[in-house]
């Protein structure tokens, strides 16, 4: 994920701590080395703009959040008339000479500033491209500085890639990491540190997980569509049924998204989940307090809630209810709230 936010003085000293926090973080190399090589990310976005080039031949782009300038010059060399890229974070410097070096500088047009804030070159673009997703897909995500984009310079038949976006959640086995992770605290070097169980439980780990740990059938809980979502829509509450595919334990729940560029001659899709190839996103692993011991087909229901953090909404606070109630078995039956904060 780039961003798109100011960094001229006069824009930075409008903006929050935390919003300066996150966008000095993309000011440095090694986040964008890191994207850069994320092969499925990156390829995923040159062959939907390379493959489809004749969308792109003597349109105006506009990509939110450009950071190196990466998709710019993919759309650039796939025909576009003019690209616009725009980003917070001086890293938008660096980007200026790369777009030079690579003789586009004629085809490219790279703005510092806040989305709300710069002056486009043109009063309305026939593309948006964007990068915008981050962990559990809406953790400081630039969702809607692209939705802002959206209906402020978007013409109305225009196009974004990618346009969907899917979340999913699923039970997994973690036994062994959940005890390094929660039950190290119950004896650190004979001490009881207990306390610390409780916050690290309400951290959210941001880890890959081994598919064979999945446990249980995946249940979709949101489904974006970027050409109607709305920004309140950023805020929900999803109800899951995840089946049991065997007998064994659940640890811990797993979320990992999908996108997909659905506008192609060619629909162009990528995973995030332990199914798929590595991705800097991974995945996003909820651990609960109690341990489940489920069989095969059993079923556990529930209900994720979803917001912005009231002091920073960039940060998500995240709910979830389950309820796991076997029919042969109270002793294992389990029912909890569990309260999440991803900061």
């Amino acid at each position: 994920m780039s961003t798109s936010e100011p960094n001229s003085s006069s824009s930075d000293s409008n903006l929050s701590f935390s919003e300066r926090h996150y966008f000095s973080s993309y000011d440095h190399f090694g986040i964008h080395e890191e994207m850069l090589k994320d092969e499925t990310r990156t390829l995923s976005y040159r062959n939907a703009i390379y493959q489809n080039s004749h969308m792109f031949r003597g349109k105006v782009v506009l990509d939110v959040g450009c950071g190196t300038g990466i998709l710019s010059m993919f759309a650039a060399r796939a025909g576009a008339k003019h690209v616009i890229g725009v980003d917070m974070s001086t890293i938008i410097d660096m980007a200026k000479k790369i777009v030079e070096l690579n003789g586009l500088s004629d085809k490219i047009t790279l703005l510092k500033g806040k989305m709300e804030e710069v002056v486009l070159p043109f009063d309305k673009v026939d593309i948006i491209i964007s990068e915008w997703m981050g962990y559990f897909l809406l953790y400081e995500s630039m969702l809607d500085t692209v939705l802002y984009a959206r209906d402020r310079y978007l013409v109305s038949d225009g196009l974004i890639f990618p346009d969907r976006a899917t979340l999913h959640l699923a039970g997994i086995e973690d036994g062994d990491y959940k005890e390094e992770k929660i039950g190290f605290w119950s004896d650190v070097y004979g001490f009881d540190y207990s306390p610390f169980q409780e916050v690290a439980l309400t951290e959210p780990l941001v880890d890959t997980v081994d598919m064979k740990a999945v446990v249980t059938d995946a249940a979709q809980i949101l489904d974006l569509d970027l050409y109607t979502v709305q920004k309140t829509d950023l805020e929900f509450s999803k109800d899951f049924y995840i089946k049991s595919r065997r007998n064994d334990f659940i640890h811990a729940f797993i979320a990992w998204f999908d996108i997909e560029f659905s506008k192609c001659h060619k629909p162009i899709r990528f995973s995030t989940g332990p199914h798929a190839k590595y991705t800097h996103w991974k995945q996003t692993v909820f651990y609960t307090r109690d341990t489940l011991t489920i069989n095969h087909g059993e079923v556990i229901t529930g209900r994720l809630t979803n917001k912005p953090n009231a002091v920073n909404p960039r940060d998500l606070d995240i709910t979830i209810d389950y309820e796991f109630q076997p029919e042969d078995d109270e002793s294992r039956r389990s029912s909890a709230s569990c309260q999440y904060k991803m900061c």
